[in-house]
């Protein structure tokens, strides 16, 4: 009888979890055991790890194989089992001291021929297995520079199932090269070549400073969404934490570049109107993956053609727009996504999308405006921040309009504007949009006048209370953008009045106003 154990880890939704590969022998008949919940791709590994000895022109153990999959309480996915699996095996076999495995971390697929695959949430275990405190982590040669950014642990890449043995037996095989410099990321574009359309522009300025919220109503081919594409643009940076967090996020994913795994820009997502509910906000049979609101972490998710979108993936967003995390159970596991992103939306202000249009008439009923506007519920439209309209051009705004602020300017002052936030909220990472109500009432701390100004406007508009803390989230960061420390009247009626679509939507919602007054 013999015995040997390798760790390796697998992913778990966005966490990596230990799992210790132990194998034993007995008896003298061929075959194997597979114990410990694996799923089809880890029980079909034994016909990969056979072929793979056999073409490695190595000896496979011919007795009864037991393979413990610890702990046996949690299921295991994937093929990034395949290579520890096989190196147990063939330690067991005699072709390796079972001392060679200890205190490394192996993950890696095997193909028929004995080559190394890639595997997905390599950045993520390294980051995982550092730390764990492990001293050296094996995985394949294609990870080996996504795993390599992670300073702190010994990692090391094989390109095949012998060339591992042989490492482990005492011979070479890839370390990352220290000097190897990225490549330089392409440039994004740029917010002076949408022509016109200031009152956007100043709207996505504020989303971009406060993390706010934004919602864009206009006619097709107004721009909005070439506005939301220059977003990113004007954002700051990612730093430290934030670009390791979004770069193990699209690790898990099996999204990330090996060219290139890490990137400070922040992310920009925008899934098309027919994504299912699980697509956008994460999940799967039994083992849930990230959705697309994971995957804009930290940057950008754009829902263009709002309304389109389906009822119960839109109602989803609610949680995770207040908390930045969101929760998927499943049958078999649970487990909780990061979920922090910037929701831009845009949509036509109706079903033909010449609602108010100074050029073209609308065609639609009034009954079809109202089912239209229905299909965005008030919960949902009560957490964005910013509501703005964005009408067709006139032909002199195309043609003699000179290009804007370029990208660059705007984002000097977002910058200073978040530097203003860091200072005043502790630097643990909050917005203006994100901050806790006490702390902020504390910031916005109202006189007289602009209580008198705020009564009014919460009568006028009937705010509920979230709208009126939305308004003071906004106000506060446009006194950040003008460098003020009092938040003001002018910054609350700046702020008021990206809601003035919310009090008219209402009023379509209800058959209060007609279709041909516009918007």
């Amino acid at each position: 009888m013999m015995y040997a154990r390798v760790d390796s880890c697998s992913i778990l939704g966005m966490e990596v979890v230990q799992v210790e590969v132990e194998v034993n022998t007995s008896g003298n008949l061929p075959g194997i055991y597979m114990v410990g919940l694996p799923d089809a791709a880890v029980r079909e590994s034994y016909r990969r790890i056979k072929a793979a000895v056999a073409n490695s022109e190595l000896l496979f153990c011919r007795q009864l194989i037991t393979v413990n999959l610890a702990p046996a309480h949690l299921r295991k996915e994937g093929s990034n089992l395949d290579l520890p699996i096989a190196l147990a095996i063939l330690s067991v076999s005699g072709a390796l001291d079972p001392g060679a495995l200890k205190g490394r971390l192996v993950v890696g697929e095997l193909s028929l021929d004995g080559k190394v695959r890639g595997v997905r949430g390599a950045l993520a275990m390294a980051l995982w297995a550092r730390k764990q405190g492990r001293e050296e982590m094996i995985l394949p040669a294609l990870n080996l520079r996504e795993a390599s950014r992670i300073q702190g642990i010994k990692v090391t890449g094989v390109e095949s199932l012998r060339q591992a043995l042989e490492y482990l037996q005492g011979g070479c095989a890839h370390v990352p090269h220290a000097a190897e410099e990225e490549g330089r990321e392409e440039s994004l574009p740029c917010l002076s070549e949408v022509k016109g359309q200031s009152h956007a522009k100043r709207a996505l300025e504020i989303a971009a400073a406060g993390f706010h919220n934004l919602l864009m109503v206009g006619p097709p081919g107004s721009g909005k969404s070439m506005l939301a594409e220059r977003l990113p643009g004007i954002m700051p940076p990612l730093e430290g934490d934030e670009i390791l967090e979004v770069a193990s996020i699209h690790s898990v994913a099996g999204m990330l570049r090996p060219d290139k795994p890490l990137s400070k820009r922040p992310p920009f997502r925008s899934p098309h109107h027919s994504i299912s509910h699980v697509g956008l906000v994460g999940g799967g049979k039994n083992f849930p993956h990230p959705g697309e609101i994971t995957l804009s972490h930290n940057g950008v998710l754009f829902l263009d053609e709002l309304p389109e979108f389906k009822r119960d993936a839109l109602e989803a967003l609610r949680q995770p727009m207040e908390t930045g995390r969101v929760s998927v159970s499943r049958s078999l596991v649970s487990t909780s996504f990061p979920a922090r992103f910037l929701l831009v939306a845009g949509m036509n202000p109706c079903p033909c999308g010449y609602l108010g249009d100074s050029r073209r008439v609308c065609t639609c009923a009034p009954s079809r405006v109202r089912s239209y506007y229905g299909r965005v519920s008030g919960p949902l439209l009560d957490r964005i921040d910013l509501q703005v309209e964005v009408p067709r051009l006139d032909p002199r705004e195309l043609v003699e309009l000179p290009e804007s602020e370029r990208s660059e300017e705007v984002r000097e002052r977002v910058i200073r504007a978040r530097q203003r936030q860091r200072e005043r909220w502790g630097g643990n990472g909050h917005t203006n949009s994100s901050v806790g109500l006490r702390e902020l009432r504390d910031a916005c701390a109202l006189g007289q006048e602009e209580k008198r100004f705020m009564y009014a406007a919460c009568e006028r508009l009937g705010l509920t209370g979230r709208g009126f803390d939305r308004c003071l989230r906004v106000a506060r960061t446009i006194a950040d953008l003008a460098g003020r420390e009092r938040v003001g009247v002018a910054d609350l009626a700046e702020a008021v009045q990206y809601r003035t679509l919310e009090r008219l939507w209402c009023s379509y919602v209800a058959g209060e106003v007609r279709v041909e007054s516009g918007i």
